[in-house]
């Protein structure tokens, strides 16, 4: 699968086998709760899963493409930086969900 950054230009790495590269960047450590109370990043619940955005995926990788939204575990997560930016590095198995449907906010509209 081809790879993209978010600045339009090509990535300059292949991923292999089931190797995915997303990006968090633009997600806001904060949330807010269905009554709309900004919850901030700091608050501890536990074990959070967190979003993110495929930017590059392996040739094995069959469940999700580049521009998907999925949900990852932080902490299983292993971190390297490209041309400036972060990137976090995944197998396919540690991806835990893929969000199906997309707002034009470009967030998922999932919370979970």
């Amino acid at each position: 699968m081809s790879s993209s950054a978010d600045s339009g230009e090509a990535l300059p790495i292949r991923m292999l086998h089931d190797r995915v590269l997303v990006s968090t960047e633009g997600e806001s450590g904060e949330r807010r709760s269905g009554g709309g109370i900004v919850i901030p990043a700091t608050v501890a619940i536990g074990k959070r899963l967190g979003w993110a955005e495929v930017v590059a995926a392996g040739s094995n990788v069959r469940s999700v493409k580049v521009g998907d939204r999925v949900l990852f575990d932080p902490d299983d997560r292993a971190e390297v930086e490209i041309r400036g930016h972060d990137y976090v590095l995944l197998r396919e198995r540690d991806l835990h969900a893929v969000a199906t449907q997309g707002r034009s906010d470009g967030q998922t509209g999932l919370y979970l």
